[in-house]
């Protein structure tokens, strides 16, 4: 399975390399209320488009999950206080329970 990544990774960035030799020429790009145009190269504008939106994709994904991370934090914490509680009953003593209740005829 790692080998499968490998290649579709080395794939992913041999077609973005190709991608950018080809698309070198410069664009303007220019924000509505904004009165100021950039120039940049046409490559430099998709991949960094790309790699905005995965990072804010991310973030949200990671914002989302908040709800789920706090619950096992939650639990892991339960666990850890109710084998604290397992392991001082099972060192305590054991006490003999009654012999009328244990052999009780019926």
């Amino acid at each position: 399975m790692r080998f499968l990544w490998w290649i579709l990774f080395g794939l992913a960035a041999l077609l973005s390399v190709l991608f950018a030799v080809s698309n070198r020429a410069t664009v303007a790009v220019e924000l509505w209320p904004l009165s100021k145009a950039a120039e940049l190269p046409l490559y430099l504008l998709v991949l960094g488009t790309l790699l905005i939106g995965f990072a804010v994709g991310q973030f949200v994904g990671w914002a989302g999950g908040w709800h789920w991370r706090r619950e096992a934090r939650r639990s892991r914490e339960r666990i850890a206080v109710l084998e604290r509680e397992l392991e001082t009953e099972r060192a305590r003593p054991v006490a003999a329970a009654p012999p009328s209740l244990a052999a009780a005829p019926r």
